[in-house]
């Protein structure tokens, strides 16, 4: 008898579940990732994409400020690298000088702020500038956020134990602190835009933040999420990473527009502005069909007055 393998176009006695990844697999790769060491690849990575960015906000006059002012343009990125940390030392009544106590990070921080600004013929800004590696760049930085989410959904836990929305604050601003502090940042270089305020145009990276964060404190402290922490954890790094890479190369910038206008619609007063609009326009259009002639006869009024004024002019 020949044997199945031996027969042409038999299927494979492969079993399906043994393409599929396996479970236990799949989970040890999730503990991975949740044990990943950011230091220091990974703090590299949001140095750069930091500095990048604060490079591109100044634009043109990157160049001439940078040379013209060194130390506010050192200062600017130093605080925007390390905002998340200084802006939650200062919620927490933590020492804010405590976040510069690594001098390794200072250091990776201060290298790759003069590798951007400062390499001749500008060729640090244009490898970090060039899109394959900003993508693997951008790919760590998001790693690298949801980390400090957790961290700071962690230690403020730790301080307040019972409260919930101080885990929320401290990991959303952990996660995004470069936003919150942008306006500050633009002033030290000299630039004043209040209305650039997070909580005046939050961005997309703190609202994901701001849903992780609440995802964080709902395994940590409840039982509504019964998966493992590492898959928890796992999924939110492939959520910041996908939408990230997302808006880079397909242009998805904030997937939770659609969901904010029916929330604004149905609960912050919009259906009630559209009827309240629908209804006062509805009477104006009664009105006017209801005295047709009104307009006409007001029109013909200020024809007459203005051809009155004009004869007393020529007199």
């Amino acid at each position: 008898m020949c044997s199945v393998k031996g027969i042409v176009g038999a299927p494979d006695p492969t079993p399906f579940s043994l393409t599929m990844m396996d479970p236990e697999a799949f989970l040890d790769l999730a503990n991975q990732v949740t044990k990943l060491k950011m230091y220091p690849y990974f703090d590299i990575a949001h140095c750069a994409i930091t500095c990048l960015a604060i490079k591109d906000d100044l634009a043109a006059g990157a160049h001439l400020f940078s040379r013209k002012h060194p130390l506010a343009c050192w200062i600017s990125s130093m605080v925007a690298i390390f905002a998340g940390g200084l802006m939650a030392s200062l919620l927490l009544g933590e020492p804010i000088l405590g976040v510069f106590k690594n001098s390794n990070q200072l250091v990776i921080a201060t290298l790759v702020w003069y590798v951007v600004f400062y390499t001749p013929f500008d060729i640090g800004y244009k490898i970090t500038k060039f899109l394959p590696v900003k993508l693997v760049l951008a790919a760590m930085k998001e790693i690298y956020r949801c980390k400090k989410v957790y961290d700071g959904v962690t230690h403020s836990a730790k301080i307040f134990p019972a409260g919930h929305l101080p885990m929320i604050v401290i990991g959303t601003i952990k996660g995004n602190g470069a936003g919150f502090l942008k306006v500050f940042e633009r002033l030290l270089r000299g630039v004043w835009t209040p209305t650039a305020s997070e909580l005046l145009q939050p961005s997309f990276p703190t609202k994901a933040c701001l849903v992780a964060s609440v995802i964080f404190v709902l395994d940590k402290k409840t039982e509504l999420i019964s998966a493992p922490h590492a898959l928890v954890y796992f999924g939110i790094v492939i959520f910041f990473v996908y939408f990230k890479l997302s808006s880079m190369l397909l242009g998805i910038h904030d997937p939770f527009v659609p969901f904010e206008n029916v929330f604004c619609t149905l609960f912050l007063g919009g259906i009630w502005d559209l009827m309240g609009r629908a209804f006062s326009g509805g009477k104006g259009a009664e009105a006017a069909a209801n005295n047709p002639g009104g307009q006409q006869k007001s029109d013909a009024h200020a024809a007459k007055n203005g051809k009155a004024d004009s004869l007393k002019k020529k007199e």
